[in-house]
């Protein structure tokens, strides 16, 4: 019994010592993301290839399970999740967040940046003020993406401003809210994934988004026509929960940053590229896409001085000071 006894012990020890012996490298810490848009989505093929150079730069140390299409958490509700830990990633659409801070929304301030060279500078003007700001609210920025122009979609061809007059107009942010109420719309909050109920309801009749937005509702199946405006571009905010980033080592973390950082120039190319292949998925399911006339893109603009000036009463000098530094950026 005793020399079964010592044999069974020193197995023991034996298994103890070569697992011991595995080196720490092989140790896997496991996050989970939430990302509140469609697998084909662009911002969420740029997700999944961020995250597959987290694993990859990190030897597979760090692994990242995402669900997409608010499956895991609503858009309202991941900002605040990856706040306090609940999932360590988090995207969002920034401008959703406007209503906790001016800066967070200044992107989706109509015809302020509709260009894809005036969205490149409004973002190198505004980055390190919404870092800052998530940096006092426990999250680190890693990267963001600019959405493709806006455009409405509708029933019908639309030829001016006031043919919206008395619609009720899907609004996805604060200022896309009082967009709808300087058209004389009706404004409605809608989230991606309910934009077909809303429409097969007649809760909204009238979409103001971008053409790939259209193409994951399938925009097809309520309204034919897209009249494209440009408008804004918007950008999703991907993210960190900073005390989970300050658990991984040195090493690791370079590696994040480093994927974001290549995440955000692909993310760009992304956007590009979606530009031209999104309005040819609409054409061929028989959407009618038009350019804006010239009179209702002046009448839209002018809203959007007046949305300018909204914005800046809200944000203040340190608004004003980021303005003049984006119209610097714009001029060179």
């Amino acid at each position: 019994m005793k020399s079964l006894f010592s044999a069974l012990a020193g197995a023991a020890l034996g298994l103890f010592a070569s697992s011991a012996l595995v080196p720490p490298a092989l140790a896997q810490t496991r996050w989970v993301m939430a990302t509140p848009y469609a697998e084909a989505n662009f911002h969420t093929r740029n997700v999944r290839a961020f995250l597959a150079d987290i694993e990859q730069g990190t030897g597979g140390r760090l692994a990242v399970q995402a669900h997409h299409n608010g499956t895991l958490l609503a858009m309202p509700q991941i900002k605040r999740g990856v706040q306090t830990g609940q999932v360590q990633l988090g995207e969002i659409l920034l401008s959703a967040y406007g209503n906790e801070d001016p800066f967070f929304e200044v992107d989706s301030v109509p015809f302020l940046a509709d260009t894809v060279e005036a969205a490149g500078a409004l973002h190198r003007a505004t980055e390190p003020y919404i870092r800052a700001r998530f940096e006092r609210q426990g999250l680190t920025l890693l990267y963001m993406v600019n959405w493709t122009g806006q455009g409405f979609y509708t029933r019908e061809p639309l030829q001016s401003v006031e043919a919206l007059k008395g619609t009720r107009m899907r609004a996805f942010n604060n200022l896309t809210f009082r967009f709808a109420e300087l058209l004389g719309a009706q404004p409605v909050t809608v989230q991606v994934p309910e934009i077909p109920q809303a429409f097969a309801t007649n809760v909204v009749n009238v979409l103001f988004t971008s053409a790939q937005t259209g193409v994951d509702a399938s925009a097809w199946d309520f309204a034919r026509n897209f009249t494209d405006v440009g408008g804004m571009r918007p950008r999703n905010a991907v993210f960190a929960n900073s005390r989970a980033l300050a658990t991984l080592d040195a090493a690791q973390r370079a590696a994040v940053m480093e994927a974001a950082k290549r995440a955000e120039a692909r993310g760009a190319e992304y956007s590009r590229e979606a530009e031209v292949e999104m309005v040819g998925k609409l054409r061929s399911h028989d959407v009618q896409v038009a350019s804006v006339a010239p009179a209702m893109q002046q009448q839209l603009r002018a809203i959007g001085e007046v949305q300018t000036r909204e914005w800046l009463g809200r944000a203040g000098s340190e608004g004003g000071q980021m303005l003049e530094r984006y119209r610097a950026l714009l001029s060179r």
